[in-house]
């Protein structure tokens, strides 16, 4: 029997993580990416920028763990930093400085900060060692008929670039496309000629750009490493990630109005910004460095991008950003990616039709990247204002209690549910709902019931003194 011919465009964590799927199932793979190899330190992100560290939580452990490669799991969690928890930095209403440690989880499960480009290298690393995959760097994307299954790329070395000679265009042939090649995808944008797609983009207001906190003069961590540490500012949040070198990757999200201001504002006015909305952060990142990082990195925005079906017939499927790119606020953007992987192939080993599979799988996972998508929104309020308000503790403390006491009632957080299950994001939206609808009739019992007491204590007194002759 001929090996199945499957084509995987883009070769970042999710794409090589959905090439290892096709090729463990014993397909013929080719992987093709836009970009030089993704190894090579010179290679420039899809961001202009040369640190990224994100979160991997369970969804994204276990879509790797399910890959069959039994080392490869090890291999990724030894270059994390487990992250037991948020470390929340602001000022209170005396301009004390407050550094407010909130769990994540009070069963002690943890995320893991890992760098975007060592995950890459470990799982492109992989694939080179298999026989049956084949990897193409600086091959763009620029045709393909999902009916007669071929595809178009124009070839480019640097060499070429630079000597101004024209790009070489290949064809293939193909059984499977699998386009995992980000939010502007290619794949997406050519399959819309032939799958009946809804489509909705929106860019939130909201720019981010990057900070590296270097490690201290004794070459160690300048703040503790094993929490995310967020600086609430209200409509704007700093945050740090910690990285293996003993760095921090920092980011500043804001309105694009503010990051006007800035960008207008002196180098005294910038850095005096930092000191009033995030306490102690020029301690950590000397003010002549601060003001030159945010001169030099690039202010980059923030895209939605929800769309259905994720396929066309039996011939194409999209992954990843390409599928539904969200905001970054629930550290879910690469896990929900890989969590699709695992998925996908799922579908394909539980059907024997390819059409038919690809079909079940835009069923299940469509409604569950629009959930996670609208998560990742509303979780930036959290971050950037409501974690250091007193309702948001109280409510926190309540719902972690119940969790920790009555987990066989089915309670739980909809933090856990997120980052240290497999629970569908749909279904984590349904049940937190649910809990919240308890929860508020629990409180409103609790305010009602003293109340009718105190208020039958009243009648009585005031019907006592009347009998009495004392009062009115």
């Amino acid at each position: 029997m001929t090996p199945r011919k499957t084509v995987v465009i883009g070769a970042g964590p999710v794409g090589a993580l959905a090439a290892l799927y096709a090729a463990n199932r014993g397909d013929d793979v080719a992987v093709y990416e836009l970009r030089s190899d993704l190894r090579e330190s010179t290679t420039t992100p899809l961001n202009f920028t040369k640190s990224i560290n994100l979160a991997l939580s369970q969804r994204g452990i276990e879509a790797i763990l399910a890959a069959g490669h039994p080392l490869l799991l090890d291999t990724v969690l030894q270059e994390t930093i487990p992250m037991a928890a948020r470390m929340v930095h602001y000022r209170n209403a005396l301009g004390k400085v407050i550094e407010d440690s909130q769990q994540y989880d009070v069963h002690g499960r943890f995320q893991r900060a890992v760098d975007r480009g060592l995950l890459n290298r470990v799982l492109l690393d992989e694939l080179a060692k298999m026989d049956n995959v084949k990897l193409f760097f600086q091959h763009k994307l620029t045709g393909a008929d999902f009916r007669r299954k071929k595809a178009w790329f124009e070839v480019q070395s640097d060499r070429d670039a630079v000597a101004g000679r024209r790009a070489q265009e290949i064809e293939i042939d193909f059984d499977l496309v699998i386009g995992a090649d980000g939010a502007h995808s290619s794949t997406r944008y050519h399959m819309m000629k032939y799958a009946l797609m809804d489509y909705q983009q929106e860019y939130i207001d909201c720019l981010w750009c990057e900070f590296s906190m270097t490690p201290s003069t004794t070459d160690d961590y300048r703040i503790s490493p094993n929490h995310l540490h967020i600086w609430p500012g209200g409509s704007f949040m700093f945050i740090a990630l910690p990285n293996l070198d003993k760095s921090f990757t920092c980011t500043l999200f804001a309105p694009v109005a503010t990051f006007t201001d800035l960008e207008k504002a002196s180098d005294s006015d910038l850095v005096h910004f930092f000191d009033k909305h995030f306490p102690n952060v020029t301690d950590h990142i000397d003010s002549a460095s601060l003001s030159a990082q945010f001169r030099r990195n690039p202010h980059l925005p923030l895209i939605n991008i929800k769309c259905s079906p994720h396929h066309f017939s039996d011939s194409a499927v999209i992954v990843g950003d390409a599928a539904n790119a969200i905001v970054p606020f629930y550290g879910q953007g690469m896990n929900a990616g890989l969590e699709s992987v695992r998925i996908l192939f799922e579908a394909l080993d539980n059907h024997e039709s390819p059409a038919e599979a690809l079909a079940a799988y835009t069923k299940t996972r469509t409604k569950d990247t629009h959930a996670i998508a609208d998560l990742a929104l509303v979780n930036y309020k959290e971050m950037r204002s409501s974690v250091t308000s007193r309702f948001y503790k109280l409510r926190k403390y309540i719902e972690e209690t119940l969790y920790h006491y009555f987990p066989s009632a089915g309670w739980a957080t909809q933090y856990s549910r997120v980052s240290f299950s497999n629970v569908p994001y749909s279904q984590v939206i349904e049940r937190s709902k649910y809990q919240e609808r308890v929860l508020k009739n629990v409180l409103a019992l609790c305010v009602l019931v003293p109340g009718i007491g105190i208020a039958f204590r009243l009648s009585r007194y005031h019907g006592v003194r009347r009998v009495l002759g004392i009062g009115p």
